[in-house]
């Protein structure tokens, strides 16, 4: 897209392959730990396919290669370790075009030495040091540490990170920009670790008999195998001799978890190796029935997942980290709660007894073969030529804003629209925790939370007067801006896409205090009917001025924005071609219909329930109103419960509450009803009624009136009208072959929401604001 090109050229870039020097913290196996293991094998790999990268570890390093340069100890002072790694950081950097840093403390001594500035700066986070500090017991310098870190971060150029959760915590807790991060999953040496010959019990001294856990970890508070044992004593049995947990590595807590296996009673059948040889390691993984790794805090990735994996071991983990990123698509459920020993326990006995096993070796084996050195070097050496070459940028960096975290009906499109926009790399700021934050990380988009206050965030419309807004929501809106303005000035994006009205309004002041364009997503009318008059003006204002487009997510939508210079598309949000199949129903079933949306005045549950009593009095028809309020309309919705208690309903009509699975509510019923008392903007749960092949009812004004065809593939009612929407009813409850017809006729009318169609109409508009904008570098 023009205007989002432009990345930085590297004055030094190598002609060929960049050569990284490699600032590492030390060599495993001379030093245990994640860290070690992970730069010694990446060291490696990358030698075997053809880069020799000359390096610096704290020694000892007794077995490292040559261009390995180990200075100092890990057991020297701190001025003379930092020191001399520095200084043989300057040493060895003379053929290097880049640094590739893997630990903030000696990385920042090295890059700021003369002779290394020059060099762009490649990140590994291997995780928070400073909270990892904390969270092993190590409190002692914990905000020397984080300013360290920052200092260290501020000269990479590019990070890579090891799942998408370190990538969360590199946007939120040290605020890089997530389109600077790449998350490269390690490799695991898939020659090393494969399945065994069978003869490793016997090698191990483990009975044949035994039913074998193994963990391997440092043995450090963060690791949870006080919650592994608890677990393990859960599940009785302790002194049989047909159970063996084998916990192999070393740490300052194991004199601590072998007293708290003598208390539960377990040390009979549990083993504390200490450290082990690789071979060794590999042996436990292989003669064990499952690998646990039941780690409570701060997990990059967990390499031990994917070498038992490799040896085809099934894994149990926790939910903490990248662990459920490192077993994604690994069938038998082996992913539980954190520090829930319960949850453990009940998993390991059902693996145990064979009510729910555990995936297959065959199947381990074939997950951890994605994880092959070969991809990982490959995805380095891109980055490093990235970094040192610099190469035009071809996709737009979008900020998206909403004020809301709630599974409403913008934020689920929201949660739909980014999918599809395949030139373009998001982030989304919210104004608050919510649902919203889980759905778009499960779906792998970056998001952050930048917190507003409560006084701001929950302004009603109809606290917006004429004087204005009142005075805390107006004080908290700036401090808002101001905090979105620094954001965005150290993003640098160069687009902000708001998704809500509120997000429009302080998006547009902060967008253009930090000198971005804006584009409105507009899902509401902006007419007396639907907002109070002064947010009305408020906003018509804002929209001659402010934004740079503006979408609108219906042609209702933008018949009530006011006469704009700027760019104005009637985009509609995007809908998944089959949201559902309707359900085989058996023939003595009785009728079934439903309303799906949030319990709101104007949404028109009242409406519904009193159309239902008209239509269908005493019969055995059935009605579902689903979904929840929101926004303080708890009262609204007792009302509609007395209103269906009153017309002498009964359990006739359901109030089914919020549900995550629609899909699977819709497919419960025979027709889908919209029953907006006033003009709705679009109305995205009518599209999903017609994406599930579902006859629709829905008012004669507004939004869906523009998709449904009266007669063709829905029906319509006038606005408002309770005998309108009666008729409706009952005429396809009667009707069979026309319920069928007008179902079958929907999903076709949808080809224009299909998000394949609406990604490029939005990216399409991106390139049109860019081309006559400003543009950014990377």
């Amino acid at each position: 897209m023009t205007g989002a090109t432009g990345a930085p050229g590297g004055r030094h870039a190598a002609a060929a392959r960049p050569t990284p020097l490699m600032l590492g913290m030390g060599w495993f196996p001379d030093q245990p730990g994640g860290l070690n293991r992970y730069f010694r094998d990446l060291h490696t790999a990358l030698a075997a396919d053809g880069t020799t990268a000359p390096s610096v570890v704290i020694g000892p390093a007794d077995d490292a290669p040559d261009e390995v340069r180990a200075v100092s100890g890990n057991h020297a002072p701190l001025p003379a370790r930092v020191w001399g790694y520095a200084a043989a950081a300057r040493a060895r950097a003379a053929d290097a075009g880049l640094i590739d840093a893997h630990f903030a403390l000696y990385g920042l001594a090295a890059v700021r030495m003369p002779g290394l500035r020059r060099l762009p700066v490649v990140v590994h986070f291997h995780g928070p040091w400073a909270a990892e500090g904390h969270a092993t017991g190590a409190a002692r310098n914990v905000a020397v540490k984080r300013i360290v870190e920052r200092l260290a971060y501020r000269r990479g150029r590019h990070f890579i990170t090891l799942s998408r959760a370190f990538r969360q915590t590199l946007v939120e807790t040290y605020g890089i920009a997530p389109w600077h991060v790449s998350v490269v999953p390690p490799g695991v040496d898939l020659d090393r670790f494969t399945p065994g010959d069978g003869g490793e019990r016997a090698r191990l001294g483990v009975p044949e008999d035994a039913w074998t856990a193994v963990v391997a970890r440092r043995l450090v508070p963060r690791m949870g195998i006080d919650v592994l044992l608890r677990a393990w004593a859960a599940l009785g049995d302790t002194d049989d001799g047909r159970r063996l947990l084998t916990i192999v590595g070393d740490g300052p807590l194991r004199p601590e978890l072998e007293r708290l296996a003598a208390d539960l009673d377990v040390s009979s059948s549990v083993r504390f190796t200490g450290r082990v040889t690789d071979e060794a390691l590999r042996d436990w993984y292989r003669a064990a029935d499952v690998c646990v790794v039941p780690t409570v805090a701060l997990e990059g990735f967990g390499l031990v997942v994917v070498e038992a994996l490799a040896c085809g071991t099934p894994t149990v983990v926790s939910d903490v980290g990248g662990l459920p990123e490192a077993t994604a698509g690994l069938g038998g459920a082996v992913v539980v709660p954190a520090g829930d020993g319960g949850a453990l326990a009940d998993r390991l006995g059902a693996a145990r007894d064979g009510s729910r096993p555990l995936p297959a070796p065959a199947e381990c084996r074939a997950h951890a073969e994605r994880f092959g050195w070969d991809v990982a070097v490959a995805t380095h050496r891109r980055i490093y030529e990235a970094v040192t070459r610099g190469t035009p940028r071809t996709r737009a960096r979008v900020v998206f804003l909403d004020h809301c975290a709630a599974l409403s009906g913008g934020e689920l499109a929201l949660a739909r629209t980014i999918p599809a926009l395949e030139r373009v790399d998001a982030h989304v700021i919210l104004a608050e925790e919510g649902p919203l934050v889980e759905l778009l990380r499960d779906r792998g988009i970056s998001v952050e939370v930048l917190t507003m206050d409560e006084d701001a965030r929950g302004l009603g419309r109809g606290r917006v007067t004429p004087g204005g807004v009142p005075l805390g929501a107006a004080w908290a809106s700036a401090a808002h801006v101001a905090a979105l303005v620094r954001r965005l000035r150290r993003l640098r994006p160069d687009l902000v896409h708001t998704n809500s009205l509120k997000a429009a309004v302080y998006g547009a002041a902060a967008g253009r205090v930090a000198g971005v364009p804006v584009i409105w997503h507009v899902r509401d009318r902006i007419a007396a009917d639907y907002l109070p008059a002064a947010a009305v003006r408020l906003i018509r204002g804002m929209a001659r001025t402010l934004p740079s487009a503006i979408i609108a997510n219906s042609e209702t939508t933008r018949a009530e924005l006011p006469a704009v210079s700027c760019p104005v598309e009637v985009i509609p949000s995007p809908v998944p071609a089959a949201v559902a199949s309707p359900a085989d129903r058996d023939a003595g079933e009785p009728f079934r219909v439903g309303l799906v949306g949030r319990i709101a005045p104007w949404k028109g549950q009242h409406l519904f329930i009193d159309a239902f009593a008209r239509a269908f009095g005493e019969g055995r028809e059935e009605g579902a109103i689903i979904g929840s309020p929101l926004f303080g309309e708890e009262e609204y919705a007792q009302e509609v419960r007395q209103a269906s208690a009153r017309l002498g309903l009964g359990d006739r009509v359901s109030f089914r509450g919020f549900r995550e699975d629609v899909p699977a509510e819709l497919a419960r019923l025979d027709v889908l009803v919209h029953a907006s008392t006033i003009p709705e903007p679009l109305g995205q749960t009518v599209l999903e009624g017609m994406a599930a092949g579902l006859p629709v009812v829905v008012p004669d004004a507004g939004g869906p009136a523009e998709v449904v065809i009266d007669g063709a593939n829905g029906m319509h009612y006038p606005l408002g009208d309770p005998a309108g929407m009666a008729d409706a009813l009952r005429r396809l409850r009667d009707d069979h072959g026309l319920r069928s017809r007008l179902g079958a006729a929907a999903p076709a009318a949808l080809h224009r929401f299909a998000p394949e169609v609406v990604g490029a109409r939005i990216e399409a508009l991106y390139a049109r604001v860019l081309d006559t904008g400003p543009g950014r570098s990377a």
